[in-house]
């Protein structure tokens, strides 16, 4: 089946159905179909008319071709339909716009294909349309799965979900959102998700637009998402290796980039040689005698065993255990007390 072609009819059958030159004119600016979506105002200068007098065309024409829809009339529209909803069905029910005609078409539309597939959603009974703004991108959905204002419920359901865990800005697996949702599949929460403009996703994790750990903008935001994924310490040359072989749009960095971002950043710990973590996960700047001074002071007057203070050491740094030794050899900073217990000079 040509679909480009079936389109065309059922957008030649529709207008077929406006009898006024002028109002085939308003629809075909109003939707893009020339190519260029023109506003009310523009329209109106063109026609030497109100800008209010073009909306309330406008509505009446649509009124009149989604009757028209209802009732069987326009010749060409139920193959389109039929393409539409059938594509659909496989996206989730609901897809933006871009993303369903690259589909059917089988190549990224252009400004008036979108157009096209916006103007017959917007006829058909079978279909509804959920316009772009600040927070939606422009979305077809099947119409039994409802309409422009249920779709937005459905987003802004999903983000606030997201948004529980903004104060942590841990990502949101579709398995996770499925237990606290009633969808038939995690694919239909994704197929949604995709609606939002305020949502991001990166390996399969869901967060909100802004979070570094499902849109990492720059090299130091790339660094946290590895070594967030990897959940160990990581050497800089490894980190590199793993930014380089990642879905990252921009992944082409030096091993020295890598290095002196995680220089610059508080959220990256120097815990060995050229081995980082994250500083959320316990481990501490700093010399190995710097922490043994800091866990001793902590001990208080009592001080600590030897095998307490080198297991206390390797929770926060990634060093042998006898370089934790030797350092406590160090008579000017630490101090033997009893038979194998220390505590700061």
């Amino acid at each position: 089946m040509d679909c480009a072609k079936t389109i065309n009819e059922a957008i030649k059958s529709s207008l077929a159905i406006i009898e006024q030159e002028r109002e085939i004119e308003i629809i075909s600016r109003r939707f893009g179909l020339n190519g260029h979506k023109e506003t009310l105002e523009q329209i109106g200068e063109m026609l030497a008319i109100t800008r209010e007098r073009v909306r309330q065309l406008e509505k009446a024409i649509l009124i009149r071709l989604r009757i028209a829809a209802e009732e069987d009339k326009i010749a060409g529209l139920a193959p389109a339909e039929k393409i539409f909803v059938r594509n659909l069905s496989e996206m989730g029910r609901v897809a933006r716009t871009t993303s369903l005609a690259t589909k059917i078409l089988g190549h990224t539309p252009s400004e008036k294909e979108k157009a096209e597939f916006n103007f017959l959603a917007e006829i058909s009974p079978l279909l509804s349309v959920l316009n772009e703004n600040d927070k939606y991108y422009n979305a077809i959905g099947i119409a039994e799965y409802g309409d422009e204002k249920a779709l937005k419920g459905k987003v802004d359901k999903i983000v606030n979900l997201i948004k529980e865990n903004s104060s942590t800005q841990q990502p949101v697996s579709l398995e996770e959102l499925d237990e606290k949702l009633t969808y038939e599949h995690p694919s239909y929460i994704e197929a949604v998700a995709r609606l939002s403009k305020q949502l991001a996703s990166f390996n399969n994790q869901w967060g909100l637009a802004k979070w570094p750990t499902v849109n990492p903008k720059n090299i130091r935001d790339k660094i946290y998402v590895v070594l967030e994924e990897n959940h160990k310490p990581m050497h800089f040359s490894e980190i590199a290796q793993a930014i380089g072989s990642s879905d990252f749009r921009r992944k082409n960095v030096t091993v020295q980039a890598i290095h002196n971002e995680l220089i610059k950043d508080s959220r990256f710990v120097l815990i060995g040689r050229g081995i980082y973590a994250l500083d959320s996960w316990g481990f501490e700047k700093g010399t190995v005698s710097e922490i043994i001074t800091r866990i001793l002071k902590d001990a208080g007057e009592e001080g600590m065993s030897r095998k307490d203070i080198v297991k206390h050491v390797l929770e926060k740094r990634k060093v042998k255990e006898t370089t934790v030794l030797l350092n406590l050899q160090n008579k000017k900073l630490f101090k033997r007390v009893g038979k194998d217990h220390f505590v700061n000079a």
